[in-house]
């Protein structure tokens, strides 16, 4: 595929979270992170501003502990590269309500732009297959990204995984609350749970 023809990230994450409707959307560190806010501050976004690979493992720990709630994490492809062992553990767990989407940039965006594996030999569609995860696609148009989306409300069907790519733009960061205590107790709230 050429540069040319990659995806604008903000267009694939607002058609990804349009009829969300009570999912929890998970992002990944940085860039993926902006995104979700771009697309719409809602109670049941879980933000990772630090937490570099651990975006699969919130999400996993998620949709184990809310089993009739689609969970969707939205990450890069350097979070994912850092945290593929997480993949290994969805494939075991098999949790029917998650949804991970990859957002590759072929890029570690927020270290300075370095090339990525994913750019070069890394495939992370094929990991996720190696690990058991059994619904995996590479997607690579807006129709793609569109029909992927239509599939996320399915608390029956996963675990999922999709890598999109996506064009290296860097884009204005909509900052949402960085208080990771208001954040969890928003969560919790909308799940019908006390603060801590």
């Amino acid at each position: 595929m050429s540069k040319a023809n990659l995806l604008d990230r903000r267009a694939v994450v607002s058609q990804l979270l349009k009829d969300r409707k009570g999912a929890i959307a998970v992002g990944g560190l940085g860039a993926s992170t902006y995104d979700i806010a771009a697309a719409g501050d809602h109670d049941r976004n879980f933000y990772l501003w630090g937490g570099m690979g651990g975006a699969v493992m919130i999400g996993l720990g998620l949709a184990l502990a809310q089993p009739t709630l689609p969970v969707v994490v939205i990450t890069g492809d350097g979070e994912m590269l850092m945290g593929m062992g997480s993949l290994a553990t969805v494939g075991l767990q098999q949790p029917k309500n998650l949804s991970i989407i990859v957002l590759d940039n072929e890029a570690y965006g927020e270290t300075g732009g370095q090339a990525s594996h994913t750019g070069a030999t890394a495939d992370l569609v094929g990991v996720a297959k190696a690990c058991g995860i059994k619904d995996t696609s590479n997607i690579t148009t807006l129709a793609e990204v569109e029909a992927f989306a239509s599939s996320l409300q399915d608390v029956t069907a996963g675990p999922r995984f999709a890598s999109v790519k996506i064009d290296g733009a860097n884009l204005e960061r909509v900052l949402s609350s960085r208080d990771g205590t208001y954040i969890v107790n928003r969560l919790r709230s909308s799940l019908g749970h006390s603060p801590i």
